[in-house]
């Protein structure tokens, strides 16, 4: 399980090559620490995870009336000619190498969806844990299209992660209701981590989908 897990962040990672990433608003990302390396959630994010699950709002999804990906700009420059996309790769890969204009050409990670290990930056997609398409219909269509270009880049809460194109396809626009992880170890740590990202953006949850997140956070530590 790599730098995916616990969101546990400090101020300042810089990238080797020359490539500093900085996020959305210009400010530089928080690093990731080895606590991200473990494989499962932080005994005090379940717990949290568990508050915010029962203040989200349980609401019917919006219609998809005025959705395109567009209207959620990415992959958005995050400095030194360095997007989100590469952003990612690095903060997650192990021995990752880039060319000068700072693209991933090699590497290797765990794609911990699928529990299988990539050395091909081709082979990856970087999933949007709340899918862009789940947020719309449930409040981001009232958003600026500002608003929606940080959320679509969000590298400072667990919103984006490095996995095989095959799952993050699979997955789609689906919510845990309709479609969790191959591997289930990662369902306590993707339901704290979805549950965040909903509490941070104000966004709403549907009745399945909050007792599908119930169920997940029943295989987490006791």
């Amino acid at each position: 399980m790599r730098r995916w897990f616990l969101v546990a962040m400090a101020a300042g990672l810089a990238f080797t090559a020359g490539c500093t990433a900085k996020s959305p608003t210009g400010a530089p990302p928080p690093a990731t620490s080895s606590a991200q390396t473990q494989p499962g959630a932080a005994p005090a994010d379940v717990a949290r995870a568990r508050t915010e699950l029962g203040t989200l709002k349980v609401i019917a999804w919006a219609p998809m009336k005025g959705y395109t990906r567009e209207r959620f700009k990415h992959w958005t420059a995050q400095g030194e000619s360095c997007d989100t996309r590469e952003f990612v790769l690095r903060r997650e890969g192990e021995d990752v190498k880039t060319d000068k204009a700072c693209k991933v050409i090699s590497g290797r990670w765990r794609s911990v969806y699928d529990d299988k290990v990539v050395t091909g930056p081709g082979e990856l997609d970087i999933d949007h844990t709340v899918p862009l398409a789940n947020a719309w219909r449930t409040g981001a269509a009232d958003w600026t299209d500002e608003r929606r270009s940080e959320f679509a880049n969000d590298t400072r809460n667990p919103q984006l992660i490095a996995v095989t194109a095959a799952t993050n396809r699979s997955k789609g626009d689906q919510d845990p209701s309709q479609w969790k992880p191959p591997a289930t170890g990662v369902w306590c740590t993707y339901a704290v981590h979805w549950i965040r990202v909903k509490a941070v953006y104000a966004l709403g949850i549907t009745e399945a989908e909050r007792g599908a997140l119930n169920d997940m956070l029943g295989k987490c530590p006791k």
